[in-house]
């Protein structure tokens, strides 16, 4: 059978989802924990492979195993086994063509920053730190030409390996809630350092370095010499994968509440 889990992590505890050599990686430490609660090897596919440093709230793994336990078990027996830094929030059993990666139509993303003229220790490696002033509307204004379908390779990172570099942003929205600007960006799917790519360039419009119409002169360029220099990893989230048909959840919690 097959099982989908959902998985929240504190990224600054690992070099990035992916297996690593003598590297903890979040990977690792969820099967191994699988493994144990099922007492065999485990194997599992994730929705989107994050990097160094990037969080997750909604994180969506499957896996294929022999052995039939109830869901709420799932959930218990491998938290047990897991350290702090990583949770299952939730298991559900899903059709044998269920591909977490695969299947998934688009991905949610937020970015967190703490707009403060001092750095501040508690929101360190949890939101990216801006110093001077951001103007969030100017940000939202030299936001809106990324929305729709567009080549993004200004916006992608040298190594990326994605075979093009076209998009579809269906959303794009910005905040501001005290000392916190919040950026929640839905893709249906998303390049290398895209997500932190887009910050540092919007960043640049947001304390005045640069003018709104700029991020549109960065996107038509198509060359990742012309945006801003990438942004931080602390404040990346992974809070959304959608399944159409899939009758498991398709978010979660946003770390600072982006809705409240």
């Amino acid at each position: 059978m097959r099982i989908a889990l959902g998985i929240e992590y504190d990224g600054s505890a690992f070099c990035g989802w992916q297996i690593q050599p003598d590297m903890p990686s979040v990977q690792v430490t969820l099967e191994g924990a699988v493994g144990r609660f099922l007492a065999a090897p485990a194997s599992v596919i994730c929705a989107g492979r994050t990097d160094t440093g990037v969080h997750a709230t909604h994180q969506v793994v499957s896996l294929d195993t022999e052995v039939v336990r109830p869901e709420r078990n799932w959930v218990r027996g491998v938290n047990t086994h897991l350290p702090p830094t990583v949770a299952v929030l939730w298991a559900r059993a899903v059709p044998d063509e269920f591909h977490a990666r695969f299947d998934a139509t688009a991905r949610t993303y937020e970015y967190w920053l703490y707009n403060h003229a001092v750095r501040s220790p508690v929101y360190a490696k949890r939101a990216g730190w801006v110093w001077r002033p951001l103007d969030v509307d100017r940000m939202r204004e030299g936001a809106e030409c990324l929305l729709g379908t567009h080549d993004f390779s200004s916006f992608r990172a040298a190594e990326c390996q994605a075979k093009t570099p076209v998009r579809t942003i269906e959303s794009l929205d910005i905040v501001r809630k005290g000392r916190l600007v919040g950026l929640r960006i839905a893709a249906n799917a998303f390049l290398h350092h895209m997500v932190r790519n887009i910050v540092g360039t919007l960043v640049y419009v947001g304390t005045g370095r640069e003018r709104p119409e700029w991020v549109r002169e960065v996107l038509e360029a198509r060359s990742r010499t012309v945006a801003a220099p990438t942004f931080s990893p602390d404040g990346l989230y992974l809070t959304g994968v959608r399944y159409p048909g899939v009758d498991i959840p398709q978010s979660g919690m946003s770390p600072f509440g982006f809705d409240d």
